[in-house]
C-alpha cells in the first residue's frame, strides 16, 4: 500500500507564487517581462491586437502569386511582355475609377485653401481640350464633360499622371485628417489657409497645430497628452496609384479561377472565357465593359446599343470582378505608378515588381530636427545622394543609381562618369547617345524617365486592349480623353485580415 505524502505548506506556497510569478502575461515583454502600456514603468505604449482600417472607396485585394504577361499573341510585336511569375503582396485599389465628382472636390479644396497661390489650382485643372478632334465635332464635350452634373460619377480623363499623383496625395491627408477628427483629437478647420493646412507627415512631425480638440491621454510620466503618433496604428498609409504588378493582378482576380492553389483557367479578360459578352443566362449576349466593337462603332445601333455608352459611362456600369472591382478592362485606359521600359520583365523583382523608385528622406537640420514646410504644406525632402544605397541593393557596384533608369548598363557610358542632367544624378535618357560621323547619335529612343505605363483598355480601343497584360506608355506630363486612374494603397499585417 501506498502512502500519500503530505508537502509542507512552505513548499505549497513556493510553487504557486513561482507559477504565479512567470505566468504568461500578453501585454507584457516577452523579453524583458516588463509590463506595457504601464506608466510606473516608464509609459511604452503599445497598440495591441490593431487591423488596418479599409480607407473610403477601397476594397481589399488579397495578394499571391500569378504570371504576370503576355497571355495571347503580341500583335504589334512590341515584344515588351514576356510572362513571368511573380508574387503581389495585399493591397487595396478604388472600386471604381475616380469620378468626376471626386476630382471637382479636389478642386474645390485647392482653390479654398491655397488662396494667394492660385497657380496650385490652374496646374491641376483637368485639360478639357482633350475632347477635341481635328475630324470630329466633340467640342461640346469640352464644356459640359467635367462640370456638368449629368457626367458625376463618370471617370475624370484629362489627367495627366503628375496630377493623378497630386490627388493620391491629397486625398490621404484629408482621409487622415477625418479620421484624427471622428477620434475627438481635431476639430474641424475649414479655415485653413496656404501652407497653414493639415498634412499627415507634417502633423506626425510636429509641424501642424489646427484646431486641437483633446489629445490623447499620455502613459510617459513626464507629459499628461501627446499626439497620435503612426504606432497608435489609427492613421492609414498613403493613397498612391497602384504599380503595374498590382493593377494588373487585380484586374485579372484570378482567385475566381483557383482550387486548392491551383489555376485552372488563365483569364483574358477580367471575367471567364475568351469571349466579351455575357454568358450567365439572366444576362446572356451583353457586353461585359465599355469598347469599341468594330471600326467607327463605339455604341451599337440605336434601340438596342450594345454597351450603351458613346464616350465613357458611369464608372459602376457593367459587372465587377471577383474582387469587386468596376470597368478594370474598358471605359477608361488606367495610370499606373511605373516607368515604361520594353524590357522591365527581364530584371524586375519576383516579389512586388515595380520600376520607378526614387529615394528620399526628410530634410533635416543639425540637430536632426525637420527642418519645415513649403508654401504647399509638405515636408521638406531631399533625394538620397549616398551611392551606397543605392549600390547595396544591386548586382553591379555602380549601375542603376538612378532606379528610374533603363536596363543594364543604360545611360552609362563606357570609360566615362556617371552623367549629371539637370541638376540631377543619373540620365533622363534611355540609352547612351554618342555622336557618330555626320552628327547623328548611335543610339535613340522616345522613352526616358518620363514615360509612364498605362493598363487596359478605353471606350476608344477594340477588344485586344481590354486584356489586361496590354501595356503601353505616355509622357507623365500628358493627358488624354481615354485615360483616367483609380488609388490603390498598401495592406499592413496579415495578408487576408484578422
Amino acid at each position: 500500500m501506498f502512502k500519500l505524502r503530505v508537502l509542507p505548506v512552505y513548499l505549497i506556497s513556493i510553487v504557486l507564487l513561482s507559477s504565479c510569478f512567470f505566468k504568461k502575461n500578453n501585454n507584457a515583454s516577452s523579453t524583458t517581462g516588463w509590463e506595457y502600456n504601464n506608466p510606473d514603468n516608464g509609459g511604452f505604449e503599445v497598440a495591441m491586437g490593431v487591423d488596418q482600417r479599409t480607407g473610403p472607396g477601397l476594397v481589399l485585394v488579397e495578394g499571391g502569386r500569378f504570371t504576370m504577361g503576355r497571355v495571347q499573341q503580341d500583335v504589334l510585336y512590341d515584344w515588351n511582355n514576356a510572362p513571368r511569375t511573380v508574387t503581389v503582396s495585399s493591397f487595396y485599389m478604388d472600386e471604381t475609377e475616380v469620378r468626376n465628382i471626386d476630382y471637382r472636390e479636389y478642386l474645390f479644396w485647392l482653390r479654398r485653401v491655397y488662396k494667394d497661390y492660385p497657380e496650385v489650382y490652374r496646374r491641376a485643372l483637368p485639360d478639357t481640350l482633350v475632347w477635341r478632334s481635328p475630324m470630329g465635332f466633340n467640342d461640346p464635350y469640352v464644356q459640359y464633360y467635367f462640370r456638368h452634373p449629368s457626367y458625376n460619377d463618370y471617370p475624370v480623363v484629362g489627367v495627366s499622371w503628375l496630377q493623378a499623383n497630386d490627388y493620391c496625395l491629397w486625398r490621404t491627408d484629408r482621409v487622415n485628417e477625418q479620421i484624427l477628427i471622428n477620434e475627438g483629437e481635431l476639430n474641424p478647420d475649414p479655415n485653413q489657409l496656404n501652407e497653414n493646412n493639415f498634412n499627415t507627415e507634417a502633423y506626425l512631425s510636429g509641424l501642424y497645430e489646427g484646431v486641437v480638440n483633446e489629445l490623447r491621454e499620455s502613459l510617459n510620466p513626464e507629459q499628461t497628452e501627446r499626439r497620435t503618433n503612426f504606432e497608435d496604428g489609427i492613421l492609414l498609409p498613403a493613397y498612391r496609384l497602384p504599380t503595374e504588378a498590382e493593377w494588373e493582378f487585380a484586374a485579372y482576380a484570378l482567385r475566381g479561377t483557383t482550387y486548392e492553389e491551383r489555376i485552372y483557367e488563365r483569364r483574358i479578360y477580367p471575367w471567364d472565357g475568351h469571349n466579351v459578352r455575357n454568358a450567365d443566362k439572366k444576362s446572356r449576349g451583353q457586353m461585359m465593359a465599355n469598347f469599341v466593337r468594330g471600326r467607327g462603332d463605339m455604341m451599337g445601333v440605336a434601340g438596342n446599343l450594345n454597351d450603351n455608352g458613346s464616350i465613357t459611362v458611369d464608372v459602376k456600369s457593367y459587372w465587377p470582378n471577383d474582387y469587386g472591382l468596376y470597368c478594370m478592362a474598358g471605359n477608361v485606359s488606367e495610370w499606373v505608378l511605373d516607368v515604361y521600359r520594353p524590357l522591365t520583365p527581364e530584371d524586375m523583382d519576383g516579389f512586388n515588381p515595380f520600376r520607378g523608385n526614387v529615394y528620399t528622406d526628410v530634410r533635416r537640420d543639425a540637430n536632426g530636427s525637420v527642418v519645415g514646410k513649403d508654401n504647399l504644406g509638405r515636408l521638406f525632402t531631399d533625394t538620397v545622394k549616398d551611392i551606397d544605397v543605392a549600390d547595396r541593393y544591386n548586382y553591379q557596384k555602380g549601375d542603376y543609381r538612378n532606379y528610374l533608369d533603363g536596363d543594364m548598363q543604360s545611360a552609362i557610358v563606357e570609360g566615362g562618369d556617371w552623367k549629371v542632367e539637370d541638376g540631377k544624378q543619373g540620365s533622363l535618357r534611355m540609352y547612351a547617345q554618342g555622336a557618330a560621323e555626320g552628327g547623328v547619335s548611335d543610339y535613340s529612343t522616345l522613352i526616358d524617365d518620363n514615360s509612364r505605363v498605362y493598363k487596359g483598355g478605353s471606350w476608344k480601343d477594340r477588344a485586344y486592349w481590354l486584356n489586361p497584360s496590354t501595356r503601353r506608355f505616355l509622357e507623365q506630363d500628358a493627358a488624354r480623353d481615354d485615360i483616367g486612374f483609380r488609388c490603390a494603397m498598401i495592406r499592413v499585417g496579415s495578408p487576408a485580415g484578422l
